[in-house]
Order: C-alpha cells, then sequence, then structure tokens
C-alpha cells in the first residue's frame, strides 16, 4: 500500500510533540525520590540461650507503683532473686529461637495492691547503653487478660537526679484489657512530662486494622524520635499515627523534655485492684507469656536541610490581629519526611507562632506527601496602653486649644491687642487645664511601651529541624522582616 506522505509527516509530528510533553511532565512534576537511609546502630536480636548482660539488666522486688501486683525477678542465677522468685519457673529467659520470653506467674488470687501475688520481669539498659534520637523498635506478640500490662518504653537517664516524671518518659506501646480502653486489638502511645503525665500524658491509642491483634500476630512497635519531635508508629515507619512537638507541651516549651539521652525498658506487669489494666481474674493465663523477637535502635544518615524560600515582610500595627501573618513556602528534591517548625521574634511583648495542615501535627511538615509544603507564621503583638493615652490626652488637649481661642475671636472682634492678649491668656488657661501627656497612666514602659509592643522594626527568625539532626541547632533558617507602628 503507498504511504501518505502528508500521514507521515502529521504522525512524525504528534510524536514529537508527544515527546516534548512527556519530557516537560517530567521536568515540572516533582518526583519523590527515597532520601533517607538509616543505620542499625544498637540492637538484641536475644539470639542463643543466654541473655546478652552487657545490653540488660533487671529490675527486682515489688517496685510499688501503679497499684500492681507483681514481684520482678532476674533470670536463672540472678544472684538478686528472692522469695517468691522460682528458678524452675524463671522470669525471663532466651528461647533458643531467637525470642525472649518474659511470663508472668500467679502465686495466689490476692489483688490487693503490691501483695506480691504474681511474679514477672522488668529489663532495662540503665547503666549499660542510653539512647538520643534515631528511629527505636521492637517486634513482639503480647499476652492478654485481665490485668496484664505488657509495655516497651524508655525513661530519661536523668531520672535518678531529678526524678519522675521531670526526667520524661516515652511509651512506645502499651496495652492494657478492655477495662482499660484497649483489648486485644488496640495499643496506645504516651508522653510523660512535668506537667503532662499520667491519665494527662499526651497520648493517643492506635487499633489495627482489619481485625489485628497483639495476642495472635508479631507486630512491630516504634518510634522516630528527633529534637523537638517523636513520632510513634506500627508495623512500618511509614505508618506513623502519632506526632508530638516541642510545641504542643502544656505552659510552653520550656517543658520539653525529650532532648536528652533515654534508656529502654520492657516488662509485663500485672494490675491490682484499682489500677489501669485492672485486676486478674480466673481467665488470666499463668503463665501469660511475652514474646519479643527483637530491640533495635537505627540512626539515620544526614539529611539536606528544606529551603524555607523569602517569606514576605510583615507590617503591623501593636495589637492588630489582621495583617499580621507571612507564609513560608519550604522545598526538598527529596523525601526528607517529616521536619518540625518553630518560630522566635526580637519584638518585645510578641510571640509568634508557625502552622501548617499536617494532618497529624501543624507544627510540623511532611515531605513524603509534598516536596513543596506551605506554613503560615502569625504575629501577635500587644498594644501600647500608654502611647493610646498619650493621643488620647493630646487629641483632648487639642479641642480644648480650639474652643478657648474661638471664644477669644468671638468676644474680642474690635480690638487686635485685646484679642492677643486675650489669646495668650487663654492659651496658658488651656495648657494648665488640659490633662498632661499620657493621662496621668502610670508604669508605662519607656519610648512609649506601656508594657505593650514597642513601634519599630524588627526580626522574626523561622527554624526548621530535620530528622537527622543530632545537635539541637536548626537546619536551616530564614527571617521575615517586622515592621510593629
Amino acid at each position: 500500500m503507498k504511504k501518505n506522505p502528508s500521514v507521515l509527516r502529521f504522525l512524525a509530528s504528534l510524536r514529537s510533540r508527544t515527546f516534548w510533553i512527556l519530557a516537560v511532565t517530567c521536568f515540572t512534576l516533582p518526583s519523590v525520590v527515597e532520601a533517607q537511609t538509616w543505620n542499625l546502630t544498637w540492637s538484641d536480636e536475644f539470639d542463643g540461650t543466654v541473655i546478652d548482660g552487657s545490653k540488660w539488666t533487671f529490675d527486682h522486688g515489688n517496685l510499688n507503683i501503679n497499684n500492681e501486683l507483681e514481684y520482678y525477678c532476674g533470670p536463672v542465677g540472678d544472684p538478686n532473686n528472692q522469695t517468691p522468685c522460682d528458678t524452675q519457673n524463671p522470669n525471663v529467659s532466651l528461647d533458643g529461637s531467637g525470642y525472649l520470653v518474659i511470663e508472668a506467674f500467679r502465686i495466689n488470687s490476692n489483688t490487693a495492691p503490691y501483695s506480691n501475688s504474681w511474679t514477672s520481669a522488668r529489663l532495662k539498659t540503665a547503666g549499660l547503653a542510653t539512647f538520643q534520637y534515631g528511629r527505636i523498635e521492637s517486634r513482639m506478640q503480647l499476652p492478654t487478660g485481665a490485668g496484664l500490662w505488657p509495655a516497651y518504653w524508655a525513661l530519661g537517664s536523668n531520672l535518678g537526679s531529678v526524678g519522675w516524671p521531670a526526667c520524661g518518659e516515652q511509651d512506645y506501646m502499651e496495652n492494657v484489657p478492655v477495662f482499660g480502653g484497649e483489648g486485644p486489638t488496640t495499643i496506645s502511645s504516651t508522653l510523660h512530662g512535668p506537667t503532662y503525665h499520667g491519665s494527662s500524658g499526651l497520648g493517643q491509642k492506635y487499633t489495627f486494622p482489619n481485625g489485628g491483634r497483639v495476642d495472635t500476630t508479631y507486630h512491630t512497635y516504634g518510634a522516630i524520635w528527633s529534637p523537638s519531635m517523636v513520632q510513634f508508629y506500627v508495623d512500618d515507619p511509614t505508618n506513623v499515627f502519632f506526632v508530638k512537638t516541642a510545641s504542643d507541651v502544656p505552659n510552653g516549651t520550656t517543658q520539653w523534655v525529650f532532648n536528652h539521652p533515654f534508656f529502654l525498658l520492657l516488662n509485663l506487669a500485672v494490675g491490682g485492684t484499682g489500677s489501669w489494666p485492672g485486676a486478674p481474674d480466673d481467665s488470666t493465663p499463668s503463665p501469660a507469656k511475652m514474646m519479643v523477637d527483637y530491640v533495635r535502635q537505627y540512626t539515620l544518615s544526614p539529611l539536606t536541610p528544606p529551603g524555607l524560600g523569602n517569606p514576605g515582610a510583615i507590617t503591623v500595627k501593636a495589637g492588630a490581629t489582621s495583617g499580621n501573618t507571612s507564609t513560608v513556602n519550604l522545598i526538598s528534591a527529596s523525601d526528607i519526611g517529616r521536619v518540625y517548625l518553630s518560630c522566635s521574634t526580637n519584638a518585645p511583648k510578641a510571640t509568634c507562632a508557625i502552622t501548617s495542615n499536617d494532618a497529624l501535627n501543624t507544627h510540623t511538615v511532611d515531605f513524603s506527601q509534598s516536596l513543596t509544603p506551605t506554613a503560615t507564621v502569625a504575629i501577635a503583638t500587644t498594644a501600647n496602653a500608654a502611647q493610646a493615652a498619650l493621643f488620647g490626652g493630646l487629641r483632648s488637649g487639642a479641642i480644648s486649644l480650639a474652643i478657648l481661642l474661638a471664644f477669644v475671636v468671638t468676644i474680642c472682634p474690635r480690638s487686635a491687642r485685646l484679642r492677643a492678649g486675650n489669646g495668650v491668656g487663654f492659651v496658658l488657661l488651656a495648657v494648665i487645664l488640659t490633662p498632661s501627656c499620657g493621662g496621668g497612666a502610670s508604669g508605662g514602659g519607656g519610648g512609649g511601651g506601656g508594657g505593650g509592643t514597642t513601634p519599630g522594626t524588627y526580626t522574626i527568625t523561622v527554624n526548621a529541624y530535620t530528622l537527622s539532626n543530632a545537635g539541637g541547632t536548626a537546619d536551616a533558617t530564614t527571617s521575615i522582616a517586622l515592621t510593629v507602628n
């Protein structure tokens, strides 16, 4: 068949057009490139038959906390074990197949708090290994039953000097029965600190999808911990379900107590009457087994900080509630994960806040969702009371003076000399009668401060902290010019 030249030209043109469309599309649409490289820096895989004493130590006895029942015991041969610890029924051991086994045994049916009616085990890395930042996780299968309370968590290594909760506590995983609001399908993760602890802790529950359970399946529980931010996840570090930052704690960021070393704990507690999990009953399994596959810490290779652009300047009157925002346009060439944002200003009696549309925390932006997220900076200034009184006094004085001058001109129309003399006299009278500048207000700050934000030129500083940050100094900063009228 003879080929039509015009058709061939059209097809060639179409191919060329398609090529350029695809090329432009590839270069204009952002491509999310995996930029996070996690490196294993500490772990216990629980291989062998003897627990590694260079990694774990044990609590012993009744700790008299949380209305619990258990008496903690170490492994077989631990010289600190005392009755009711039983060498024939060790509370903690390795099974020889790569698992740590923590077992709780019923001694008697007493449910009174601190009655030592159960034995169990609590392991910790205190004095052996501490951790600060990184990805910390453990894979485990949990027992369920009335009174049982398995947990994987961390305490600040300054516990001995400042006590709890000032040392900080990170609960990566806790599970209690339905009585405590969870059951076999739900776990909770929580941060505890000086003004937010116990039932007031910053926490959230996670319910497994599709009927998933803690007692029939191994799950991974962990957190991505970086300066001023902790992200909790289940089964996969991309499955973050809960995020807290220094900007979320009550009473200001000075109460954030998670930017220092922590040690890890694993334990199986048993609640008594009045405890969070409630007391055990006849249906509670004995032994109750908590199986741990591994505990690991990963650290992150350095990430390239995001760009913060050049946010627009803000001009605002002291005390104004509109016109006081600026947009920060962030950008990254690749997925660097979630970034914590903060801001500060040198303007007196002023505060700033930065927020985003991140679904899990408005104080962060998530580059796994977009390589060009935005955030809004808002400045709150304080009205200047003394300045307002000053202008009010001046306005009042001006009105009084105008009235007096009009009076002089009206009653003395014939004599220019008299008008002038009376005018001077009435001006002096006006000065005497007019309220002094500032309206007599006391305690006002110098330069018209009056306890408010003094007019002037200032700066707002925006800080960004990446997941690989380990020193606490912001990875990226930008400044916003602030003018207060």
